[in-house]
């Protein structure tokens, strides 16, 4: 879709909205059917010949060690985790509808359009040989999109994957661009696209014109901070503080559900705003040894505080006072709060007003915690 038509799709999608009632519908069609998805964290998959390393070491010289390492992830690691996710959705194939993974499914960088159309083409080849069997629903992470031509390369590989995974699982799916949005057994699920103008128009749009149970949400970066990375979320800084603002109260009002990752972490976390309450689930799927334990356990509302800095402490030492002050603004709105420093897979579960993520850490086929996420 040309950017014009899509300022027009959102548009023509607003002025709609304006008559529907934005409050959480309860009790809508089909929404007693219990279903399960596979929740996906960043993944990062990369080969050493997908990079023109003449222009890595031009443009990103620092970034050399880590495609080193999330290569060597995706040749030994990867198709473990990949492998116990089919495992999971093969033993519960008639409940699990499909797979949702929050961005960064490629490491990018790779210094050309080519290049970079080559590893999405080769990540999609490696998702199929993996035998999810089940739709695949992507999201747009920042990692997708960087390096020379990799904006393009996305265009003209993901998003026709993204409107025939997206048919897959409800023909009357919507899109413009990586914004989407999908509505299956009384749950809207809506893809929003972090690095586009327009997505909040869009997000709005969707939210408005919702007749679902529930509302997702799906977006790369965190909307509410968590860990020591507090600054990396979405509508950071004081020039976006109205865009924030904006964005908190809509989840809010629909009590939504945000998914995402980024920071490759696990994170659950309970915030006001709008007038009701929003829960945000955040998991990394960029496993390092498939059976690690969970480290840094957090639990509780009284764990998220500024000291949460000190988890990374190398971690941009010079910025300490920023991100202990978004904590000190961010506190009094937060009523729960999860964490933990753990790599793997959560699978969802929804039944009627319930719904409940259980989190495993690497290829385990027990959870280490469960969360209701609805409070």
């Amino acid at each position: 879709m040309k950017q014009s038509s899509r300022r027009q799709f959102v548009k023509n999608s607003l002025a709609a909205a304006m008559a529907v009632p934005t409050n959480p519908v309860r009790g809508a069609a089909g929404s007693g059917k219990r279903f399960s998805f596979v929740l996906l964290g960043d993944l990062h998959f990369d080969r050493l010949e997908h990079h023109d390393f003449d222009w890595l070491a031009a443009n990103h010289t620092g970034d050399r060690s880590q495609i080193e390492n999330y290569s060597q992830k995706t040749r030994e690691v990867m198709p473990e985790v990949l492998g116990a996710v089919a495992r999971r959705a093969t033993k519960n194939s008639d409940e699990t509808a499909f797979v949702v993974q929050v961005g960064d499914l490629v490491q990018g960088l790779c210094g050309s359009a080519e290049l970079s159309a080559r590893q999405n083409e080769e990540a999609l080849s490696f998702l199929a040989d993996a035998g999810l069997k089940k739709p695949f629903l992507l999201t747009k992470g920042n990692h997708d999109i960087t390096g020379d031509g990799a904006r393009e390369a996305f265009e003209r590989v993901f998003h026709p994957f993204m409107r025939k995974e997206a048919q897959r699982v409800a023909p009357g799916s919507i899109h413009s661009g990586a914004n989407y949005s999908v509505t299956h057994a009384g749950c809207q699920f809506v893809f929003m696209d972090a690095y586009a103008a327009e997505s909040l128009d869009w997000l709005e749009a969707m939210a408005a014109q919702r007749t679902a149970n529930h509302l997702f949400v799906t977006v790369h970066p965190p909307v509410v901070p968590y860990g020591a990375r507090a600054s990396w979320h979405l509508y950071q800084g004081d020039h976006l503080a109205s865009k924030r603002e904006r964005l908190l109260e809509i989840l809010g009002r629909q009590e939504a559900v945000v998914l995402g990752g980024h920071l490759h972490k696990f994170s659950a976390i309970r915030r006001r705003a709008g007038g009701g309450q929003f829960t945000q689930l955040a998991v990394s799927s960029v496993v390092s040894s498939v059976d690690a334990a969970p480290r840094d356990v957090l639990n509780g509302v009284d764990e998220y505080t500024a000291d949460q800095v000190k988890l990374e402490p190398n971690h941009s030492p010079e910025t300490e006072a920023e991100r202990r002050a978004i904590y000190d603004r961010e506190r009094g709105s937060v009523t729960n709060f999860h964490y933990a420093n753990s790599a793997g897979y959560a699978v969802i579960t929804v039944e009627g007003d319930q719904i409940e993520a259980a989190i495993h850490a690497g290829t385990q086929t027990s959870p280490f915690q469960r969360i209701d996420l609805r409070g």
